[in-house]
């Protein structure tokens, strides 16, 4: 079980400075912990720390910051029951899937680990003409300075692992604000930092309320703000950043192209289609809401995909047994439950699940979904998805366009032909083929274009935006 409080911590240390922010079991409803929460004087001290610390970050040498993460496998090792508890718990996640994540915030740090050691640079040749004949250039990369982050409770480990693993490997001090409904694992994790020699300032790890954590986005000491959730306050957050770079994860409505070869694989398709629609209650960026399938292989499909749904166990997220487990609240359940019930007064029918109570929501399929509805236009970040025919491979890439999200797609295809069309066509950050949009590995470059945001995750590309190229240029003879 959780521990009854949990400090904040503010330059490396544990500061138990109140219990305001109450955690709930997502199932039950209960208070399962409380937590530190931190006001504006909090984090503008910590702000100052990370500024103080640059100087000592920027000389830590690479294999310290390797060793600082190293340690963190570690103890995330053997920890991992504790972290996937408490992510249960705090998050709702089933316990499978809570498991998933740790294993995943292990693989982030390892990577990281790897990663930070060889952050390399270039020898640039500038002699292109005479005049500048005997100069030769040499570029490094540099940390950018103190970095705020801001990390979401869809994924509260490995979010926030994709801030903090890489900003230790780059050598920068961070701020971390994590999501005020999921903050355990985060400060369990900082926590585990608290163990290692970084500097006094290094990180901070405040959980504070939206309304009152203006400074992690205004304030001219961060050089870089990367944040990941919904699209409306992302954007939000980028027009006030100010000078600083920003790095944005938001959200999309990712659809998954079933082509019209798939006849003999439909088992293995639709056990993806099921995973990616309806893991951890459909509360991922990259979730499979909209499932275009060729007329060649609807009817079969859509059968199997029915009784695949049907099948999903709802309960307790403690339960092994369970696939579905509670929205992150009842509120997100209610506009869910709003927006089906919007296209199905439009038109729409419910082939599967459709049941609400409280913040517990049916895995549900919908067909005849109206391409204007609320269902179909945004994020639905709940666990419903919605199945459509098409008869054209080119007019389904326009589908899967026609939106103002491009995170990932994905296409079952067996048509080599096909497969670099989508890529090509495809107005996403990440096409998966033979697999769901959902498919991710802790070192790829990830992101969106349009609303699903700006830059690129993946611990190296992460580690280039919180660097800086610095050139030197050396005349041989003078």
């Amino acid at each position: 079980m959780l521990k009854k409080t949990y400090p904040y911590y503010l330059a490396n240390e544990a500061v138990a400075a109140n219990t305001d922010l109450e955690v709930t079991d997502k199932f039950s409803g209960e208070v399962a912990t409380r937590v530190a929460m931190a006001d504006a004087a909090a984090i503008d001290k910590a702000i100052g720390h990370a500024v103080d610390a640059m100087p000592a970050m920027r000389a830590f040498p690479p294999f310290k910051r390797q060793a600082v993460l190293e340690h963190c496998v570690k103890r995330f090792r053997e920890r991992y029951d504790e972290l996937a508890l408490a992510l249960c718990i705090e998050a709702g996640k089933p316990i499978n899937d809570s498991k998933g994540e740790v294993t995943r915030l292990i693989d982030t740090f390892k990577v990281a680990a790897e990663e930070s050691v060889r952050i390399d640079g270039e020898i640039v040749n500038l002699e292109i003409s005479p005049r500048a004949k005997g100069y030769h250039g040499y570029v490094k990369r540099v940390p950018i300075g103190p970095c705020s982050f801001i990390s979401p409770f869809n994924f509260p480990l490995n979010l926030t692992a994709h801030k903090v693993a890489p900003a230790i490997a780059a050598g920068v001090p961070f701020v971390l604000k994590p999501a005020s409904r999921t903050p355990v694992g985060a400060l369990i994790m900082g926590e585990i930092l608290a163990e290692t020699d970084l500097p006094k300032g290094a990180f901070s790890i405040l959980p504070a309320h939206r309304d009152g954590a203006d400074l992690f986005t205004t304030d001219e000491r961060f050089k870089l703000l990367s944040f990941t959730g919904s699209p409306a306050v992302g954007w939000d957050l980028k027009a006030k950043a100010g000078k600083k770079k920003v790095i944005l994860e938001l959200g999309g409505n990712a659809a998954a192209i079933v082509d019209g070869d798939q006849g003999g694989k439909l088992d293995y398709v639709v056990e993806r289609l099921a995973f990616g629609a309806f893991y951890q209650s459909g509360q991922s960026c990259i979730g499979v809401q909209r499932i275009l399938v060729h007329v060649k292989v609807y009817d079969a499909l859509r059968e199997k995909l029915i009784a695949k749904t049907q099948s999903l166990v709802m309960g307790d997220p403690k339960d092994e047994k369970t696939f579905v487990g509670p929205m992150i609240s009842e509120s997100e359940s209610k506009r869910l439950a709003g927006w089906m019930d919007g296209a199905v007064q439009a038109g729409a029918t419910i082939v599967a699940g459709g049941k609400v109570d409280g913040a517990m929501f049916e895995a549900t399929l919908l067909e005849g979904v109206k391409r204007d509805t609320d269902l179909y236009r945004k994020e639905a970040f709940g666990p419903v998805a919605i199945l459509e025919r098409f008869d054209d491979f080119e007019a389904a890439l326009a589908t899967v366009n026609d939106s103002d999200f491009g995170l990932q797609a994905g296409v079952f295809t067996d048509s080599l032909a096909h497969a670099h069309r989508a890529w090509d066509a495809l107005e996403v950050g990440g096409v998966v083929i033979n697999d769901v949009p959902s498919f991710r590995v802790d070192n790829m470059p990830y992101g969106g274009v349009k609303d699903s945001g700006l830059g690129r995750e993946g611990v190296r590309y992460a580690i280039e935006d919180m660097t800086e190229m610095r050139l030197m240029v050396m005349r041989e003879t003078w």
